[in-house]
């Protein structure tokens, strides 16, 4: 008989191998073929008989029979004498459908990760593992784990109708099971790597995916219930969480389940509503901080299995607090076992260096134009919303992906001159309007730091269809001018006062984020001037300050308790650092959390001048400025004083003959302040600040005070 194309099996060189291995029907007799690189000695049994295979060339084994064979096993003994029954692989149909391809080709296959990647399911009854790969460029692929002792090209894919999509299902794969994918290139050479839609990976730095059937009972439907018909948006307040180093046990890592109650707690004691996890897709570099990632379907194992994960967000719903996960599409490191060159060609990225290589990380431009990497991208978002129940996704390095110019001195234009990534943008934008479609009530921000236009602006408005973007700026401008010295600030005051000027450009959130806090920056404490109670007594005010202006609130873990050193990712916050003022300063931080949620002036209108009136921006001696935040016929006039003096006596227009009561004062006594009230707050006819009435307060030293009208 003719065996044609068995070199191609052995030197793994084949794209088909059911051609070759398994049944077929040659020259009126039955022929069985395995390609079984462990064995000495093979042998096909049917209907509980054993008959020898013979090893034809380099363990190819070949069993020939006159008779017809319909279902059988294949036995091999192997060099410990060990007697292993195994199905035939090469037997069973592949199940990708052309309409799968075409959508993943297509750029429009929104949930790939229902096809790709490693999936327990049923093939003529019989139980087993479906592998899918993307690798279009690569000669031969194969299937390496503990079950084939790591043996490359053992049990080669197939290439479906030679799309590049690579399938094989492989029966009776035990659950944790170990695998990785071994491609070979044109030029001969093999690259193993990892499962890009991995569902979960080994902890770092082994590096192998995991087969997984993730089975978790969720009981968050009230909450998804509330979300998707709530105003999820009207006050907004995120408290930023790096889950490995907020806490750990004698410097080991918590496991999620063990950080959902005691971050629960804490969350809850603070009145934060939303908590934003950097990233958590698997990463293999502890001080990246998870912003350069190598499997993006994959939580990091550091913290636990899936299911973990899944309780710990179960848990935040079921306390009604939403969960934000920090994504990265922007780009991904160099790690042999990952994305780069995954087929030896720059399959994900841009083979250009001067598009495809970030020039500050050294890191890998996904190309933002190739359909298949679109599919990838969106199906990654889709999945962490679909899968664990996520209630938002904050994109990372929206910057980069948008400007083809970003931190180059060299760069190439798009078709039409200009600097922007039309790919990144059309890709943002169809990231927006499916996960808006998809999803009620799930929230999209970008972290953005340009001027690029219509970032928050809806995609059918030419805009990009975010929900909010970081307020960069304003982050940027308010540190700088807390930072100096109060007595120097009376010529610097135009560095908040101008903020106002595109606090409504965009719908924004007021980030003091984990960037600013690491890296010789300083902690947010530590930035502020003066001795230990000034400091205090600033961070304070930059508390009242950050609450009334307008925007959502994002607060990175240890600002809230002003830790004196800045973030180490490697270490736990200063959890002994807690007492005294630093527990004054989470009560004075929740009862801000608390009036944000309960007057709607403090948030209704956060992205619109409809809801906040300058009273005083121009007392640049006194340092002290003054506006309203309004909803309907409600108003609250917020007032700050950035230095040491306490001002009495001091004039304020306001816009009704009413009561102003102090709901909010920065200086009292449970905050560790001076304790200096203000009663009985009744304005009179006298014209001030553009307006008819006015009121005379004491205002205490480096404080915020808020005064809400009664409306009489």
């Amino acid at each position: 008989m003719n065996f044609e194309g068995i070199d191609e099996i052995i030197n793994f060189r084949s794209n088909d191998p059911s051609k070759i291995l398994g049944l077929h029907k040659l020259d009126n007799k039955y022929a069985v073929l395995s390609y079984l690189p462990l064995a000495e000695e093979a042998y096909v049994k049917i209907n509980n008989n054993k008959y020898k295979m013979e090893n034809l060339k380099d363990k190819m084994f070949c069993y020939i029979s006159d008779d017809e064979i319909n279902d059988y096993k294949i036995i091999y003994i192997d060099e410990s004498r060990y007697e292993n029954e195994i199905y035939d692989l090469y037997n069973f149909k592949t199940t990708v459908s052309d309409y799968d391809i075409f959508l993943y080709k297509s750029g429009k296959l929104y949930q790939s990760y229902k096809t790709f990647g490693a999936h327990k399911i049923k093939i003529n009854n019989i139980s087993g593992t479906r592998f899918v790969l993307w690798a279009p460029n690569a000669v031969a692929v194969s299937l390496t784990g503990n079950f084939n002792h790591w043996i490359t090209g053992m049990n080669p894919m197939t290439d479906v109708n030679n799309s590049g999509i690579w399938e094989l299902f492989v029966p009776d794969i035990k659950e944790n099971e170990y695998y990785k994918f071994a491609l070979k290139l044109p030029d001969g050479r093999i690259n193993v790597r990892t499962d890009p839609f991995a569902f979960y990976t080994e902890k770092r730095p082994r590096t192998a995916s995991i087969v997984t059937n993730i089975e978790y009972e969720w009981h968050d439907n009230p909450w998804l219930d509330q979300r998707n018909n709530m105003n999820c948006h009207k006050a907004l307040s995120i408290y930023e969480v790096h889950l490995g180093s907020w806490k750990k046990n004698n410097n080991e890592f918590l496991n999620y389940k063990d950080l959902a109650g005691e971050l629960i707690k804490y969350l809850k004691n603070l009145d934060f509503n939303y908590i934003e996890l950097m990233p958590l897709m698997e990463y293999p570099l502890d001080i990246s901080w998870g912003y350069q990632v190598i499997n993006y379907f994959a939580p990091t194992s550091r913290y636990g299995k899936p299911e973990d994960l899944m309780y710990l967000i179960d848990k935040m719903h079921e306390n009604n607090i939403g969960v934000i996960i920090d994504w990265v599409p922007a780009h991904f490191p160099d790690d042999e076992y990952g994305l780069s060159m995954y087929d030896g060609t720059h399959l994900y990225d841009y083979s250009d260096p001067s598009i495809g290589k970030t020039p500050d990380w050294g890191t890998n431009v996904f190309d933002f134009g190739k359909n298949e990497v679109r599919s990838f991208l969106i199906s990654s978002a889709m999945y962490w919303l679909d899968f664990y129940h996520f209630d938002g996704i904050r994109v990372d390095a929206v910057t980069l992906m948008i400007y083809r110019d970003f931190n180059r001195s060299k760069w190439i234009p798009n078709i039409y001159g200009g600097n922007t990534n039309l790919e990144a943008i059309s890709l943002l934008k169809e990231f927006n309007n499916i996960v808006h479609k998809t999803f009620n009530g799930v929230i999209t921000v970008a972290e953005e730091s340009s001027t690029f236009n219509g970032i928050t602006k809806k995609t059918n408005e030419n805009g990009i269809g975010f929900d909010y973007k970081w307020n960069l700026g304003w982050m940027h401008d308010t540190l700088n001018f807390f930072s100096i010295d109060p007595l120097y600030r009376k010529f610097n005051i135009n560095l908040i006062t101008f903020t106002v000027s595109y606090a409504f450009s965009e719908k924004y959130i007021l980030p003091i984020s984990h960037d600013e806090v690491v890296y010789g920056k300083k902690s947010l404490f530590s930035k502020m001037p003066g001795d230990s109670n000034n400091k205090f007594n600033n961070l304070k005010l930059f508390f009242s300050y950050m609450f009334s202006y307008p925007g959502k609130k994002l607060l990175f873990m240890g600002n809230e308790f002003g830790q004196i050193e800045e973030w180490d990712v490697l270490n736990q916050l200063h959890w002994e650092e807690l007492s005294g003022n630093r527990k004054l300063l989470i009560n004075m931080l929740k009862d801000l959390n608390d009036a944000y949620k309960k007057y709607d002036e403090l948030s209704y209108y956060d992205n619109s001048y409809d809801g906040f009136e300058w009273v005083d921006f121009n007392d640049k001696d006194d340092t002290v400025i003054s506006f309203m935040r309004k909803y309907r016929d409600h108003e609250i006039l917020c007032i700050f004083n950035f230095t040491p003096v306490a001002r009495e006596n001091y004039n304020i227009g306001v816009n009704k003959y009413s009561y102003y009561d102090e709901i909010f004062n920065s200086d009292l006594k449970i905050y560790g302040g001076s304790d200096i009230k203000n009663y009985n707050i009744h304005s009179y006819e006298r014209y001030i600040h553009n307006r008819k009435y006015s009121i005379e307060i004491t205002l205490p030293p480096l404080s915020g005070l808020y005064l809400r009208c009664r409306n009489e």
